[in-house]
């Protein structure tokens, strides 16, 4: 026995009470330890009441920890019947309880094996289960005939809908699956997306060249340099292009002198001719006062 062996089962044990609350006990808490979890197809949240009537059959799963589980040894279980159950139903679920074990060697297990327990308890929930006489077994029989039937009733109609469905939706569920399974990647599908990735990209290379990339061939065989984004937006914007800028100015210019004088009207002279009526304005006093201290 290991210190992580002891650390698992404590684990286990701690999450199977969480789980199962006060169906879960712990009938040894030294080691090796024994637990047990009673079961019942119907859970009905505590409510005794309601869980006599409901369920049928119940069980109790006791659990004999070995000092090794769960990488070594498989736990060694056995069943108390708590309602309902012959000791044939007994042999039936103990079975059910140790393959599923085995199918978790190695993992913490028990509670896989509660569900497992819980669903046969489940499909066989009837009164009678314990009784064993040849009619109670014949109709035991027969009900489980009957709900095989209805298992595969119910499976032959999903079929058929399927079977019923159009191509268009056959290749709409079809399309669905594959989006929701995605292309996977080996040996068969990489070479032909790699084979078709590269053909596109040459295919882009080769179009871009042809229409000259960067470049552009003018009329004349003359090649004119792409231009910059700073000169694309300046010519857009319309600014820091001098040579705009001096034609617009020629243009005013030539505008104005254009103008015929007598278009713009006569100019009243006077207007500007009244220096001397400045001449009677004294602006040094202002100055001289302002700097004269008051009297007090």
């Amino acid at each position: 026995m290991s210190d992580q062996h002891l650390e698992e089962q404590e684990m286990e044990a701690e999450a199977l009470s969480a789980i199962f609350d006060t169906a879960f006990e712990i009938r040894s808490s030294s080691q090796p330890f024994v637990w047990a979890v009673k079961l019942v197809p119907v859970d009905c949240g505590g409510d005794e009441e309601e869980e006599e009537a409901a369920n049928h059959v119940m069980v109790k799963l006791v659990v004999n920890v070995p000092l090794d589980y769960p990488e070594v040894s498989l736990p060694v279980m056995d069943l108390e019947i708590v309602k309902g159950l012959s000791d044939d139903n007994k042999k039936e679920l103990l079975a059910v309880a140790n393959n599923e074990a085995e199918a978790n060697t190695g993992t913490p297990s028990i509670f896989a094996v509660c569900e497992a327990v819980r669903a046969w308890l489940a499909d066989n929930n009837v009164k009678g289960m314990d009784d064993a006489s040849m009619h109670a077994q014949m109709m035991r029989k027969q009900k489980e005939a009957e709900r095989r039937e209805a298992q595969a009733a119910q499976q032959f109609e999903s079929q058929k809908k399927i079977d019923e469905m159009t191509e268009a939706e056959k290749e709409e569920l079809a399309v669905r699956k594959r989006r929701e399974e995605g292309t996977p990647v080996n040996d068969v599908t990489f070479p032909a997306w790699w084979a078709k990735f590269t053909a596109e990209k040459e295919l882009e290379q080769s179009t871009a060249h042809d229409d000259g990339g960067s470049e552009r061939v003018g009329g004349k065989g003359e090649v004119e340099e792409k231009l910059t984004g700073f000169q694309i937006f300046s010519e857009k914007a319309g600014i820091f292009s001098l040579e705009k800028l001096e034609a617009a100015a020629e243009e005013l210019e030539n505008d104005t002198s254009a103008l015929d004088p007598e278009e713009l009207g006569e100019v009243d002279e006077e207007l500007f001719d009244d220096d001397e009526d400045l001449d009677d304005l004294d602006f040094d006093d202002d100055d001289d006062e302002s700097d004269e201290e008051p009297e007090i």
